[in-house]
């Protein structure tokens, strides 16, 4: 890995302070802290994002997960460790982030949608998005856990 790439945060700082912005309604979610780490670990795998895979996984660890379940969210289709809505969520996870070959058919948002009121279903989706994003940053400027 290159240590010779940008500093995003100094180069872009308007765009900076409004992926904050994003970041911070997205922590004041009605979502529960865990869920929403949950989300975004499942998108960091998928993106193979180190950095973000090791601040989730201890933001997690913070909000109660055990480190059983946290080394399961890779295998959740797999595992008895997850409730319903989990699941809902980490299938909606999958999809979005894999969007291009996922497509978001009807079928999935049903299953999805049966599991979270409107706000939730969107505050999930913003979350979603904008661990796509941090994860973009993260690959693409080659962060790494300290």
């Amino acid at each position: 890995m290159s240590n010779k790439r940008i500093n995003y945060y100094e180069a872009a700082p308007q765009a900076m302070k409004a992926m904050m912005g994003l970041e911070k309604a997205v922590s004041q979610s009605i979502l529960p802290a865990s869920l929403r780490e949950l989300v975004r670990i499942r998108a960091s795998q998928i993106n193979s994002c180190a950095y973000c895979i090791d601040m989730h996984t201890a933001d997690a660890s913070k909000a109660g997960e055990t480190t059983r379940r946290l080394m399961a969210v890779s295998a959740w289709k797999e595992t008895p460790f997850f409730d319903a809505r989990e699941r809902a969520a980490l299938l909606w996870t999958e999809t979005l982030t894999l969007v291009a070959e996922k497509h978001a058919p009807d079928e999935i948002y049903d299953e999805v949608a049966a599991h979270f009121n409107e706000q939730e279903l969107s505050e999930l989706t913003f979350v979603i998005a904008a661990i796509n994003a941090w994860n973009r940053f993260g690959v693409g400027f080659a962060m790494q856990p300290k």
